[in-house]
């Protein structure tokens, strides 16, 4: 005895609730509570603040673009491999292709968070990685960029 296979609906019904009949689950938290910001916000946030802090100082850096990559790419070529062996840089500056592009500093989130393990450190990583970028495009010593580098 064969039977045909059973019809499906032509439309399925909206689902109202879970399968235990408690309804949708709502939010963890309200939205002006940190919990709600994802990683990458919070470090977008920190690269934020460093710039701030950095172009009431240096108004020529509003002609630069800063930005975040989740990890560098392409990959760094061998010959820009530091003395130490580190072949993951955590920033890079790009410099504008002609006299109408613009500079861009990027900050590599995932390296970044690998090596500083907490807030602080991270927001205090970050902060030293967009100073030493500005000082390598400006010509001058992280020191001079911000007198309190790597002080944090």
């Amino acid at each position: 005895m064969d039977r045909p296979p059973p019809q499906r609906p032509a439309s399925p019904r909206p689902r109202r609730r879970d399968r235990h009949g408690r309804g949708l689950r709502g939010p963890l938290a309200p939205p002006q509570v940190p919990i709600t910001l994802s990683r990458a916000e919070v470090f977008d946030d920190f690269v934020r603040d460093s710039v701030d802090r950095l172009e009431r100082r240096w108004p020529q850096l509003n002609e630069v673009d800063f930005a975040v990559q989740e990890v560098p790419w392409p990959p760094t070529p061998p010959e820009e491999v530091g003395a130490l062996g580190d072949a993951v840089p955590l920033g890079r500056l790009i410099p504008a292709a002609d006299k109408d592009g613009r500079t861009q500093i990027v900050v590599f989130r995932r390296p970044v968070e690998i090596r500083a393990k907490s807030r602080d450190e991270r927001a205090a990583l970050v902060h030293d990685i967009v100073v030493e970028q500005v000082a390598e495009l400006l010509g001058l010593s992280p020191d001079t960029v911000d007198p309190r580098y790597g002080e944090e």
